[in-house]
């Protein structure tokens, strides 16, 4: 699926440049030997099973260096060799995974920055998943510019006739696209129902080629709005879209497409990482 905006840098990456960062510097207070250590593990982000050769390679570290880590890494259980000698992450590495993920709350971390998005961009920003064939809201913030339609925490809008709903459904897989058909397809007449597939589709095709879906005054008649996805990176996918919408008044849909939606796609990544 391509997208207008670039992908987010991998944790390795991310983490490379701050240890490349820390020499340029010459930060005392940084533990390389920590940080290389790290950087290792971060290599597993993507990959399951990693070779010694592979870890090198990816790290751009040394191969002695890459023995010590790994040697310490499995002793203290962040590895584990597999049965054809390449290495995973090890049952620490789980653990101490799952502990920091169960403490995370998506809905928590999105709304301050939901605010500050809200307010600096002058728009209506909310966070909705789909619960049987609706969108339901789990965070709202309004813009000071006045909208007609007033909706809050709880609130539910239709997957097919909102941005936030043909979002969802682009970015979901093909799985989670056919219950969402069904859920539809079992609370709407036949003729709502071609209707609802057909503009499905449409912002699927929209949402390959610019990486965002659009709603122009087909949910209420004087709002405008654009919507993304957000991949919660600790599920591995896509849990909820993220919308943004201004009064139709003041905006032609394109130019406010171009303003808005790299911001609303930089928003999606930061909740989806738990920023």
């Amino acid at each position: 699926m391509s997208n207008s905006l670039t992908a987010a840098p991998s944790l390795l990456t991310r983490m490379s440049n701050a240890l490349t960062q820390s020499k340029d510097d010459n930060d005392r207070q940084f533990v390389t030997a920590l940080g290389r250590g790290l950087i290792l593990l971060a290599a597993f982000e993507q990959h399951e099973q990693l070779s010694h050769q592979e870890i090198c390679q990816m790290t751009h570290l040394p191969k002695a260096t890459v023995t010590r880590l790994i040697h310490t890494l499995l002793t203290l259980g962040f590895l584990r060799t597999t049965e054809h000698g390449q290495y995973e992450l090890g049952s620490s590495a789980v653990r101490l995974s799952a502990t920091a993920w169960s403490r995370h709350d998506m809905v928590a971390t999105a709304e301050p920055l939901l605010r500050q998005f809200a307010s600096s961009n002058e728009v209506s920003v909310n966070l909705a998943t789909e619960v049987e064939g609706e969108m339901r809201y789990h965070a709202c913030c309004r813009s000071p510019a006045r909208l007609s339609v007033n909706l809050q925490v709880g609130s539910a809008v239709p997957v097919a006739r909102t941005a936030i709903g043909r979002a969802f459904y682009a970015v979901s897989t093909k799985a989670r696209q056919a219950v969402i058909k069904d859920n539809l397809h079992a609370h709407l007449s036949d003729t709502d129902y071609q209707h609802a597939q057909t503009a499905l589709d449409a912002a699927v095709a929209h949402y390959d080629a610019h990486g965002y879906t659009l709603s122009d005054g087909e949910f209420s008649t004087d709002i405008l709005a654009v919507a993304v996805g957000v991949f919660d990176v600790a599920t591995g996918r896509y849990a909820y879209s993220l919308n943004a919408s201004v009064p139709r008044a003041n905006w032609d849909a394109d130019e406010y497409a171009k303003m808005i939606v790299p911001k609303l796609q930089a928003l999606a990544l930061k909740i989806g990482r738990g920023e």
